[in-house]
């Protein structure tokens, strides 16, 4: 949004100045005649270059804002003065900016809704759909309350699939390190130990000493390879058809696909829910939910849903034919359409899948820890029983 820089007076007389964010200068000018200001200048001041990733808000972040204005709504208290309390006492720098201007915006006149959808990379669709519909109904307070509660689970949901993936890497990324430092550094010890005995090695020896110096050879050439292929994934991952095929792979993986199936379940059933319950019309809650699924798998079996129901048809059998979503849960959002009470019944699949995730959480990390220590164990163990074989031959000719 651009900045305009501005000059006018008061209705008493008084010069004024300052800068201001409108979406266009008329949109200024109608926000500084709310203010009781007369124009006499208006230039838009020139941008700045600067270099951000991200927005720098955390997701929690988001989920105390909602909660404490549902709390704040919920008590009766002025809309704007709610923004402003808010705007002072949040901690990340970065939203106490963002909402600063949404209050700005709802003083002028704005909706709130429409404040927030200024912010999109702050306020997602599915935040901006529910307020609006809040809004309409009468009932902000209400679908803040449960917005909240939805971002509340929703991030808890996220903390428990990323502390199950955590470990696993961590471990990992540790046995990769200490395997390529025993290649590099210590192996090649031994290799000029060995280099004077004159005798054969053994097999295993010679495959430890061949990969140390093919990986000191050639470190840079895989450094390359390795940050090529890392590009490659990314540049695939953001096309279409790549990222189809990237979200099949991860749900065929063992136990990991199925703590993704379940937690992809639970998102899908809890936010669908959460919009219809909102008022959110159907049509309009199925795309939101699709762009928020996290999985190009079901995103496309939701797309299709949508287009079930437009041409009268119900959400069931796309989401059937996907093969993400098993038996039970297409037969209870059949069950909750035919009674009327889909909204519920989504709000029962997503509790159950909530407990699902955490059973596949325990299981998860139950089983890959002893594999990895295993692994690592192996390698590890591999490479040093490798490297003193040739000792323990010559110790047996000795005898």
């Amino acid at each position: 949004m651009p900045v305009f820089t501005y000059k006018g007076r008061t209705l008493g007389g008084t010069q004024v100045a300052g800068e201001l964010k409108a979406k266009s200068r008329a949109d200024l000018e109608r926000v500084l005649r709310s203010r009781k200001v007369l124009v006499s200048q208006v230039s838009t001041k020139p941008s700045q270059i600067s270099i951000r990733i991200g927005t720098g808000i955390k997701k929690v972040h988001i989920s105390r804002f909602t909660r404490q204005f549902a709390t704040m709504i919920g008590a009766g208290l002025p809309m704007v003065q709610c923004l402003e309390i808010l705007s002072q006492q949040m901690e990340s720098a970065e939203l106490r900016r963002v909402i600063g201007e949404v209050k700005e915006s709802v003083q002028a006149g704005t909706t709130l809704s429409e404040a927030l959808s200024r912010h999109k990379k702050v306020f997602d669709n599915l935040f901006v759909n529910m307020v609006d519909a809040g809004e309409i109904g009468g009932a902000l307070d209400v679908i803040l309350a449960r917005l909240a509660t939805y971002r509340e689970k929703a991030d808890a949901l996220a903390r428990k699939v990323k502390g199950a993936m955590i470990y696993p890497a961590v471990v990992m990324t540790v046995a990769i390190g200490v395997t390529f430092i025993m290649l590099t550094y210590i192996v090649p010890v031994f290799a000029k130990m060995f280099s004077g005995l004159g005798a054969e090695l053994p097999g295993p020896t010679r495959f430890v000493l061949s990969l140390s110096a093919f990986l000191r050879g050639n470190i840079l050439i895989g450094l390359v390879l390795l940050i090529l292929l890392i590009v490659a994934y990314k540049v695939y991952s953001k096309t279409d058809q790549g990222r189809l095929n990237i979200d099949k792979v991860k749900l065929r993986i063992p136990l990991i696909g199925d703590l993704i199936r379940k937690s992809s379940i639970a998102k899908f059933s809890r936010t669908l829910s959460t919009l219809m319950s909102s008022g959110v019309p159907i049509l309009d809650a199925l795309n939101i939910t699709a762009r928020a699924s996290g999985n190009r798998v079901v995103h496309d079996a939701i797309k299709k849903s949508v287009l079930s129901i437009a041409e009268g048809e119900t959400i069931t059998q796309p989401l059937k034919q996907c093969g993400v979503f098993p038996p039970m849960v297409t037969q209870m959002i059949s069950v909750g359409e035919k009674t009327g009470g889909l909204d519920d019944m989504l709000s029962k699949i997503a509790d159950f899948y909530d407990e699902e995730v955490d059973a596949a959480v325990a299981a998860l990390t139950s089983v890959i820890e002893p594999v990895i220590i295993v692994l690592m164990g192996v390698v590890i163990g591999g490479i040093l029983i490798a490297m003193y074989l040739p000792m323990f031959e010559i110790i047996g000719q000795i005898k």
